[in-house]
């Protein structure tokens, strides 16, 4: 199982350490609620365990709408939510049982994250680092298993973007986002193998986002 790039967080938290004297700002300066809707890409890098047969997991990537609400406690620093939810379509591959389709779950994974933001110019770029949990809902087994079950699972967020100002309070916006989430599968498949097969899954994806925002 892949461990969290401590390096990677590290380097991404480490400006936000250093400027933190900035909680200090005048708040009355900037206007305090900011709303996106962006069209987001859902980029799982899947890896698993798959307990007595072996093999991968592969999960397909995902295209959503995606809305979020970002809240300015001072002129440079925020905290945003994003709410969205996704199908993603599920394979074990190369088991001791050959390829498995293993139908598709719903993810509906609310992250909150803190943001630093770089202001006073039209290109506003931000770093921020926060926490996901995600919901795993309406799985389908597909033909093959008899039934998929998929803990929710809590994990760590890490967030570059930027905002480009257009002018009335209206911006554009793109954001990438590193999720590091886990869960373990349970596989019901006593039809085809005669036993329940247990996996621990990284699904760890990429969110890389477009959209267009106002602020209020």
């Amino acid at each position: 199982m892949k461990k969290i790039p401590i390096a990677m967080l590290g380097a991404l938290l480490l400006p936000l350490s250093l400027l933190s004297q900035e909680v200090g700002t005048d708040p009355k300066n900037h206007d305090n609620w900011q709303v996106r809707i962006r069209g987001l890409a859902i980029a799982p890098d899947e890896d698993a365990s798959i307990e007595s047969i072996g093999g991968e997991v592969d999960i397909s990537t995902a295209v959503i709408p995606e809305l979020d609400f970002t809240y300015f406690f001072t002129e440079h620093w925020a905290a945003e939510l994003i709410l969205g939810t996704s199908k993603h379509d599920v394979e074990a591959i190369g088991t001791a049982a050959g390829n498995m389709d293993l139908g598709h779950v719903w993810l509906l994974p609310p992250t909150l994250t803190l943001q630093y933001h770089i202001t006073g110019q039209k290109l506003r770029p931000y770093l921020g680092a926060g926490i996901n949990y995600t919901l795993f809902y309406g799985s389908d087994e597909g033909p093959v298993a008899d039934g998929v079950d998929y803990e929710n699972s809590t994990g760590l967020a890490l967030q570059l973007g930027v905002d480009y100002e257009l002018g009335n309070h209206w911006f554009l916006n793109m954001d990438l986002k590193k999720i590091f989430l886990s869960t373990d599968a349970t596989i019901d498949a006593n039809t085809v193998l005669g036993a329940t097969v247990g996996a621990e899954v990284d699904i760890d994806p990429l969110l890389v986002g477009i959209g267009l925002g106002y602020r209020f």
